[in-house]
């Protein structure tokens, strides 16, 4: 489209990329306390060291950044289906392996997935929201790279 008004748009989303990615990264930076008190104190250790173990690679702080931004932190009743929710505290819980740099990254994918998967299953059915998850998947996917 070349209205005058998609232009415009276009024009200002390229002039304010800084300022973008800038909002991005302070929602990240924001999320860990929310999902630590969200969590009450249980296995808050845990789910910080997964954090950070993720964060200490750029292919993990790329995954973190997207993740949050992508399904959020976790912590809304808004973020939940049959009282299981989808966001990044979940996606860090489901985190079973103790490892680091792409090791972890590549654990943190697979329980994006499992976490993906499960919203699925657990959405009303009137949702359909199966036609998203091989997008959801393939974004995943682009967490640990090639």
């Amino acid at each position: 489209m070349k209205s005058p008004e998609m232009v415009a748009l276009k024009r200002f989303l390229a002039e304010s990329i800084d300022l973008q990615a800038e909002f991005l990264v302070q929602r990240l930076q924001q999320a860990l306390p929310k999902m630590l008190a969200e969590n009450g104190g249980t296995n808050g250790a845990q789910i910080q060291q997964h954090f950070e173990r993720v964060a200490g690679s750029a292919m993990g702080c790329y995954a973190l950044v997207d993740y949050v931004n992508f399904k959020g932190e976790g912590v809304l009743a808004t973020e939940r289906y049959a009282g299981q929710g989808w966001g990044l505290l979940q996606v860090l819980q489901g985190m079973t392996r103790e490892t680091s740099g792409r090791d972890a990254v590549k654990s943190f994918a697979e329980s994006a997935k499992i976490v993906l998967k499960n919203r699925v299953r657990n959405s009303p059915p009137e949702r359909h929201e199966a036609r998203w998850l091989p997008g959801w998947l393939k974004r995943i996917d682009t967490y640990v790279g090639s």
